[in-house]
Formats: structure tokens, sequence, C-alpha cells
């Protein structure tokens, strides 16, 4: 890798959306063990880099009023992992915050994308594991299976094209007190070798004897999130509606690009107060590549 010459990045964060989300186990030091199924959306934040004498974050977009810009902000958190490099970011928030998609790890992510351009090397990423188990996955942002405290990562290439709605209610959910509140944190993981999925509705077939672990602990503390899984399974031609990571952000899966359209646009209509997007889902890996600032 060589170090980019340009005045500045812009590197595109994926929405990541956990299709399944098994609770395996947990480790004495506390962190729990996950099997997860994780795809990425053409949904998703954009952060901007500039070269500059000194690092420091700006924060817009239709979300961006709910994230501190302060030095506590994973993406700094993130760039001072770089002692040898300072740049201007600019974060673009269309995903809302603290909403079970991966919003503050892709940004994270997405940053540690540009300034490993930026500074023309690879960087150790089994630093960013300490930041948040999340970040390892949003890094390629391709579709995998996650394992572990999210530190094993083994990249799936052969899934069906999808398409999907996220909805999310406009509630905010606590990560932590939704684990605290699990009934048991010991289940059965996926199987050992997943299966082969001849097109979208196979996969949901199989996704529907799958899980999320966190979802009925999360429907008991926010009630919403049922009401959002029912709105997205009531849709017409939804394949599957299920909550992703901890909540609250919903997804309904759909064969065509039409169907997803058709039934964001109903939701959107029935349901205004809520957050609702369309899009593609499965590996996002080109749309995340950094490119230069035109």
């Amino acid at each position: 890798m060589t170090a980019e010459p340009v005045a500045g990045l812009r590197v595109f964060a994926p929405a990541k959306i956990n299709l399944t989300l098994h609770v395996t186990g947990q480790r004495a030091d506390g962190y729990h063990l996950l099997d997860s199924l994780v795809v990425f959306a053409d949904v998703g934040d954009t952060v901007q880099l500039r070269p500059a004498a000194a690092w420091s974050l700006r924060v817009d977009g239709s979300e961006g009023g709910h994230v501190p810009a302060g030095d506590d902000n994973l993406v700094l958190r993130v760039a001072r992992l770089f002692p040898d490099l300072s740049a201007a970011l600019t974060l673009t928030k269309d995903l809302p915050v603290a909403s079970g998609i991966g919003g503050g790890s892709a940004d994270a992510a997405a940053v540690w994308r540009g300034l490993c351009q930026m500074a023309g090397r690879d960087a150790d990423a089994a630093q960013l594991l300490s930041l948040g188990a999340d970040i390892p996955v949003c890094v390629p942002s391709g579709a995998a299976r996650m394992q572990g405290i999210g530190e094993v990562v083994t990249p799936l290439a052969e899934l069906p094209a999808l398409h999907v709605v996220l909805a999310n209610p406009r509630v905010a959910v606590s990560t932590p007190q939704i684990f605290r509140a699990l009934a048991r944190k010991d289940n059965a993981p996926m199987p050992d070798v997943l299966p082969v999925f001849a097109d979208a509705a196979a996969l949901c077939d199989w996704l529907g004897t799958q899980r999320n672990d966190l979802q009925a602990a999360a429907e008991a503390l926010e009630p919403q999130i049922t009401q959002t899984c029912q709105a997205l399974a009531a849709l017409p031609r939804c394949l599957l509606a299920r909550m992703s990571g901890s909540g609250a952000t919903c997804f309904g899966v759909f064969a065509t690009a039409k169907d997803a359209a058709e039934a964001a646009a109903s939701l959107s209509s029935a349901r205004p107060g809520w957050w609702v997007r369309e899009g593609a889902l499965g590996s996002m890996q080109a749309k995340a590549a950094p490119r230069p600032l035109s």
C-alpha cells in the first residue's frame, strides 16, 4: 500500500446487519461469546479525511445531532492509533445512534481504512477489538461469520443477493442492559458448516430456524421493537423480519430491489416518525473502499 497523495479521502461506512446473533457463552472477564452471520447494507454514514496540523472532528448529517464530537468519540479513538498522522475528519451521519446496526463501529472502521491508505500501510487491526467488538468485522465490510467476542471473522463468499428495509422506531437501547437481561447465555451456535443457499427465499427459510438471542430481552425493555418487526413482517413479499444486533433497528428481507423499495415507501407513509431506509444487502467491500475527494 502506498500513501495517498491527494488532498483527502471519502470513505463509506455501511450499516452492519446481524442476520443471526447467537449468544453462546460468557468468558470469565465478562465478555460474551457470539456466533453471528453478518452482512452489510449500501445504507450508511460517510467519513471525509483531510490532512491537517491537528486532529479534529466535525459531525453533520440527518442523525448528526445525536453524536458527540469530543475526544471519547470512537472515530477519534481510532485516529489516535496513528500517532504519525493528523487529519480533519467530517462524519456525516445517516444511521441512528445506539441502533444495533454498527453505526459507531462502521464509522470507526471507515476511519481506519482511510488512515491506513493515507499512511501507506496496513496497521495492526488487532488493536481495534479493545475499542469495540464489532469493529473487526466492519473493517472489510464483507459478508462474514463472526465468532468469539468478535475477533474471529470468517468471510462468506456464497450468499444470494438480498434486499432490505431497515426500520428504527426512534428508541435507543442499552446493549449492556440487554445482555444483563438475558435469560441464558449458553445457547447453541449455528451449525459448524453453513448450508449453500440457492436463492434469497432459501436463505430466509434457513434464517427462520436460527435466532437473535438478544431480541426477546430487547423487546421486553422496548415493546416498540416487537411492533417494528411485526410491521416489517406484514409488508408484501417480506421473506424475514428480525431485530439486528441489540436493537432497536429491525430489518425485513426481500428478494428484489423493487419489492424493498415499495415496502419502504409503504412503511414510511404508515410510520412517518420512524427511521426507514431500503437498499441492497451483502458484501460492501468495494463500496467501502477509500476514494479521493473530488
